[in-house]
């Protein structure tokens, strides 16, 4: 498969990880759009928000449990952060393979 997010999450394109459990790694996007942006990613090759639905509650609250690992480090917990999902072309998700954003460290505009 020739997902550059599976081969970070292998080692095979080095990336500085800034938390990582069992089932998912994280790293700072290389093109951010908000004093703090990390991804998240599943370990393993996940396309879809559904697909991620088939792993049990265990691996799902280690995402979280990761999120909130980040959002502490990076001192962004009490200011307040956004967790994004883009899902499709029309989201403007680029690469398939499941990512999840953390946004903060200033003031962000209202969606919509």
């Amino acid at each position: 498969m020739d997902c550059i997010f599976c081969k970070i999450a292998s080692g095979e394109i080095k990336s500085s990880f800034v938390g990582e459990n069992d089932w998912f790694v994280a790293f700072d996007d290389i093109n951010p759009v908000a004093p703090t942006h990390v991804l998240v990613i599943p370990r393993e090759h996940v396309k879809s928000l559904e697909e991620l639905t088939a792993f049990d509650d265990e691996v799902l609250k280690s995402l979280f449990d990761l999120v909130d690992e980040i959002v502490r480090s990076k001192g962004i917990k009490d200011s307040g952060f956004r967790l994004i999902v883009n899902q499709g072309s029309d989201s403007g998700q680029e690469v398939e393979h499941l990512h999840f954003h953390i946004l903060g460290g200033r003031k962000l505009g209202r969606l919509g």
